[in-house]
This record gives structure tokens, C-alpha cells and sequence, in this order.
């Protein structure tokens, strides 16, 4: 089984970028606290982290055929972007919305997710955890559907 992480704008800036808001780990810790749960769970990770929308786009377009879920944190294209809606709805594939803060505790602009829809699931508010959660989650999912 392969999972796809994948952060979009400025989420490899962790640890730097406002701290009170999204904690003092920093983007190595989250790559390799995915990288740990994904031998935990006996899971394949592949990350990806990309500032253009374009790029985002186009790893999600690669990764069909390639990849069995994907945990996605768009970042501020989360709000904005319905070209990544579109990529999800046309690769299909199982994807988990995260989030590091609580989004829908924020900024009224931040209570809009273009991809949620094309989502199984949105884990927000957990910290980098809430990717470690993210891998779990989508490995049972996937497990379930492959029954």
C-alpha cells in the first residue's frame, strides 16, 4: 500500500511560521513522523510539498495509478482552489483533508474547503499528529474497500 503525502503552500515553513498557531515541530519532524507511522502500519510514503497550485495539480494527476490514498494538506489553496478539487474528482482517489490548526476556528474566509468534497474524511486541529492519524485512517479505509 502507497500513500501520497501531500502540503501545499508554506506548510514547509513549520516551526518558523507563527509558532502559537501552528506549533514549533518543523516540516523534517512531519515528514519524518510520517515516514515512522508509515512503517508502523506497514505503509509505502511518497511526499511531496509544493508553494504552485500547478504543481499540486500536477502530483495529483501522477499519482494515479501509482498511489492508493493520499492525506493532503493544501494550505491556503484549501480556500481557493478548485483546479485541486477538480484533480481529486478526476483521479478518484481516497484522500484525507488535514489540517495542522483548527481551521474552523479561524478566520471566516478559512471555513470554505474547495476539496472537501472529493474527501472521505478532514482531520484538523491535531497538530503534525493529525497526519500520523491521517495514515491510520486511510489504511483502514482502504483496507475496508478492499474487502
Amino acid at each position: 500500500m502507497r500513500i501520497l503525502i501531500l502540503n501545499g503552500p508554506n506548510i514547509n515553513l513549520l516551526g518558523m511560521r507563527e509558532p502559537g498557531l501552528y506549533g514549533k515541530d518543523s516540516f523534517a519532524d512531519l515528514l519524518a513522523l510520517a515516514e515512522r507511522t508509515g512503517k508502523e502500519e506497514g505503509v509505502e510514503i511518497e511526499s511531496f510539498q509544493s508553494n504552485h497550485e500547478g504543481a499540486l495539480v500536477d502530483r495529483i494527476q501522477e499519482a494515479f495509478g501509482r498511489v492508493d490514498g493520499i492525506v493532503f494538506n493544501p494550505g491556503a489553496y484549501t480556500h481557493t482552489s478548485i483546479a485541486l478539487l477538480d484533480a481529486l474528482l478526476a483521479v478518484r482517489i481516497p484522500t484525507i483533508e488535514v489540517h495542522i490548526s483548527a481551521v474552523e476556528r479561524r478566520e471566516a474566509f478559512r471555513q470554505t474547503s474547495y476539496i472537501r468534497s472529493a474527501c472521505i474524511k478532514t482531520i484538523t486541529g491535531e497538530g503534525i499528529a493529525g497526519y500520523a492519524r491521517a495514515i491510520r485512517e486511510l489504511k483502514e479505509y482502504l483496507l475496508r474497500q478492499a474487502r
